[in-house]
C-alpha cells in the first residue's frame, strides 16, 4: 500500500517536471505580464485542468459495480491499454496540434486536454485500482455500495495527492527559471522527455498486470 501511494506521489513529481504538463505556460505568463504574481495564478489554473482531468479518469472506475468480482482482470485490461498507449507513442512522437489552438488564457483547458491527450490520468489507473484492493473484499454485491463509496474518496484522494505533488514539483521549476534562469536557459538545456514519458507509461501498465495477480 504504501508503494502504491509513492506511486501516485513519484507520478504527480514527474507529471510537474514533465514540461509537457505546462509549467513554461506559467513562466511565460508571468513574463508576459511582467509581474510575479501571474506565476502561482497559472500554476493554479494549470493544477485545476489536472486535477479534473484525474478524477475524470478514476471517478467511473469507482463506480463500477464489476469491480467487486472482475478487480483484478480489470486491473489487467488497464495495465494492458497503458502499455499500448506507450507503445503508441514510443512510435508516434507528434504532440496533439489540438493543443496549440488553445488560447493561452484557458491554461485550466489546456491542463485538462494535455493530461488527456498524454495519458497522465490513465496511468493512475492501475495504481488505483490496486490501492482499492476490490479483491479482497468479501460479500460480493452486498459490498458493492460500501465499495463504490470508499472508492470514491480514494479516486479523490490520488487525484488531489498525484495534482499537488504536480504543482509542487512543476511549481518549483517554473519559479527557478522565472526568477533566476530564465526562459533563454530552458531553451538551451532542456531535454526531451517523450520518451521517457512513454516508457514510464509502459512500466506503470507492466505494475498495473502484477498487481492483477
Amino acid at each position: 500500500m504504501m508503494a502504491l501511494w509513492g506511486a501516485v506521489v513519484l507520478s504527480g513529481l514527474y507529471h510537474g517536471l514533465n514540461p509537457g504538463m505546462g509549467w513554461p505556460l506559467a513562466v511565460s505568463a508571468a513574463l508576459f505580464e511582467r509581474k510575479s504574481a501571474a506565476l502561482p495564478r497559472a500554476l493554479v489554473w494549470l493544477a485545476f485542468g489536472h486535477f479534473v482531468a484525474m478524477a475524470a479518469i478514476l471517478l467511473p472506475f469507482s463506480m463500477m459495480f464489476v469491480l467487486v468480482d472482475f478487480a483484478s482482470e480489470i486491473r489487467i485490461g488497464a495495465g494492458l491499454l497503458v502499455i499500448a498507449l506507450g507503445v503508441y507513442l514510443l512510435i508516434n512522437r507528434r504532440h496533439p496540434r489540438f493543443l496549440a489552438r488553445v488560447k493561452p488564457s484557458k491554461l485550466g483547458l489546456w491542463s485538462f486536454l494535455a493530461a488527456m491527450a498524454h495519458g497522465a490520468g490513465l496511468m493512475l489507473v492501475p495504481i488505483y485500482l490496486g490501492i482499492c484492493a476490490a479483491d479482497q473484499l468479501e460479500g460480493g454485491h452486498k459490498a458493492a455500495g460500501i465499495l463504490m463509496s470508499s472508492n470514491i474518496g480514494v479516486a479523490f484522494a490520488v487525484a488531489t495527492t498525484h495534482t499537488l505533488a504536480m504543482t509542487i514539483a512543476g511549481g518549483a521549476l517554473a519559479a527557478g527559471m522565472y526568477f533566476w534562469l530564465g526562459m533563454q536557459f530552458l531553451s538551451r538545456s532542456w531535454f526531451n522527455l517523450d520518451v521517457v514519458w512513454a516508457l514510464s507509461l509502459i512500466g506503470v501498465g507492466t505494475l498495473g498486470i502484477t498487481l492483477g495477480h
